[in-house]
């Protein structure tokens, strides 16, 4: 009679479990917790076509409905919703409709059931939006207006807060620009709104130029010309670092008091040192990596976060971009006639206007000019064609990965040789996960069409780990931790907006 007893306990107790209960039964947490190790190879696994360029930028997975959000602003504005239940078999379900709410839509995000989409205005220079929304249902839950051009979205990690950066472009004539912001919006308070821009700091202005930051648009004030790109948010949610990428700094903010406290500017990259070496020419018959007299602009695009030794190490994906509008163009080729190179800097001047040399390379016309008589006394180009980690509180170079970007690109047959003189493979996506005992670091690849993987387990050292074909454009790229999947197993995922075109990646079964 016991031994009936306990056989039907048993039964009771496995058929209380979940199917998603039973599937998370052989998680890479769980392989950890058995004193058994994960591979961290990934490879592709699945992927799904939603349409044509613009159709697949930025994504974000819900892990209470297995459901992945895609912006898609190829036609009609629109977040595409996909099944992935199964990651091999993604399914496209339907798609949230967002022209009402203004233009484009930039960046999706996702906490708790909650959707949140950042959409510009349909004139660029007013007040954006971000929307809210039900995962399971797609109901719209709160509509809010946040500053000009919100560029990117998320929510701080305990999901109380969503935060957006409001770039504040200008229009194309240079006539309007308006303050690029950060907005805070607290969630448990109704979604309460509080928008900050940096007219605060304008006192500093000539300290954080001194330093590198850079403020140089068109009869721009200090908070006009500061952009907002990119948020990373500490993982206990009182701390965030804000990519200023066309000024080449990065802010922190204090969530609790919603003030931001400081600007780190970037400095500058030696290109004239061997281990930076670059291929500045598409017009010099093949790649050839050489040092030259020139120096990058960091210019961050997307940033990530993540602690060690209770310090926060702060990593940007150095992409660089040059303003270009109607009424001001910023970027200059070396062998442009209006780039005139000072003799005593550069005795060579002419063998380095020719295409073969430096002729061919983009450069900034906002720098260089040391003296003010009108010539170059330096170069200066933008981006840095690598990844690099900050120290979070002081703004400190840690680390940068030089030129090994390019290198690892030649050697997986991908380096965009086109793209040699301007901003190389563009570094521009990231995201950091687990996967056992090891973190990764996946750097997305605009050029190069891939994703370079780093383990930085030791976040002082990364070493390279993998190379991963993608899509054309890669724009986003999303870790999926191993509990929150469908599977079992950590995903990255990796939209492109080029050819609208998703894809899955996957770590082995055991």
């Amino acid at each position: 009679m016991k031994k009936n007893y306990l056989l039907w306990a048993a039964v009771l107790l496995l058929a209380a479990c979940t199917k998603k209960d039973l599937s998370l039964q052989n998680t890479e947490t769980d392989l950890q917790d058995l004193g058994r190790q994960p591979s961290i190879q990934f490879s592709e696994t699945g992927s799904i076509d939603i349409g044509n360029t613009g159709a697949a930028e930025i994504s974000a997975f819900d892990p209470l409905t297995d459901k992945l959000f895609v912006v898609n602003n190829s036609a009609i504005n629109k977040i595409d919703v996909i099944d992935l239940a199964d990651p091999t078999l993604p399914v496209l379900l339907t798609s949230i409709p967002v022209a009402s709410y203004g233009g484009f839509v930039n960046s999706v995000a996702v906490s708790d059931g909650k959707l949140a989409a950042a959409i510009e205005a349909s004139d660029k220079v007013s007040p954006g939006k971000v929307a809210v929304f039900n995962t399971s249902t797609y109901q719209e839950l709160a509509v809010i207006t946040v500053g000009s051009l919100p560029d990117m979205v998320t929510f701080s990690p305990d999901g109380r807060l969503i935060l957006t950066a409001n770039e504040g472009e200008p229009n194309q004539g240079y006539t309007i620009d308006p303050h690029g912001s950060v907005s805070i919006i607290d969630v448990q308070a109704g979604y309460a709104v509080v928008t900050l821009d940096f007219s605060s700091l304008a006192s500093q202005q000539q300290e954080l130029m001194a330093k590198g930051f850079r403020i140089y648009g068109p009869g721009a004030s200090f908070a006009e010309d500061i952009e907002p790109e990119y948020i990373a948010v500490a993982a206990n949610s009182r701390t965030a670092w804000v990519s200023l990428q066309e000024n080449n700094g990065i802010a922190r903010l204090d969530l609790v008091t919603k003030t931001i406290t400081d600007i780190f500017p970037l400095g500058f990259k030696d290109f004239n040192l061997a281990s930076h070496a670059i291929d500045p020419s598409d017009q010099d018959g093949g790649i050839f990596f050489n040092s030259w007299p020139v120096k990058g602009i960091y210019m961050p695009d997307a940033l990530a976060v993540s602690h060690h030794n209770g310090m926060p190490f702060i990593y940007s994906a150095n992409e660089g971009d040059a303003r270009e509008y109607t009424a001001y163009v910023e970027a200059r080729r070396v062998n442009s006639a209006s780039v005139q190179l000072d003799p005593t800097a550069f005795p060579n001047a002419a063998a380095l206007k020719t295409n073969a040399q430096l002729g061919r390379l983009n450069i900034t016309s906002t720098l260089g000019d040391k003296d003010g008589d009108g010539d170059y006394d330096e170069l200066y180009a933008p981006g840095a064609r690598s990844f690099s980690i900050w120290n979070g509180l002081t703004g400190q170079l840690i680390f940068d990965s030089k030129n090994e970007l390019d290198l690892q690109a030649v050697a997986a047959g991908k380096y965009p040789d086109s793209r040699s003189d301007d901003k190389s493979t563009e570094p521009e996506g990231l995201a950091i996960g687990r996967v056992g005992n090891n973190t990764l670091l996946f750097v997305g690849l605009e050029r190069a069409d891939a994703i370079a993987v780093y383990n930085i387990t030791n976040p002082v050292k990364p070493v390279f780990h993998q190379w991963l074909n993608a899509g054309i454009g890669p724009e986003g790229v999303l870790f999926v931790e191993a509990e929150e999947s469908p599977t079992g197993r950590s995903l990255l995922i990796v939209s492109s907006e080029v050819d609208g075109i998703i894809k899955i990646y996957t770590t082995p079964a055991f």
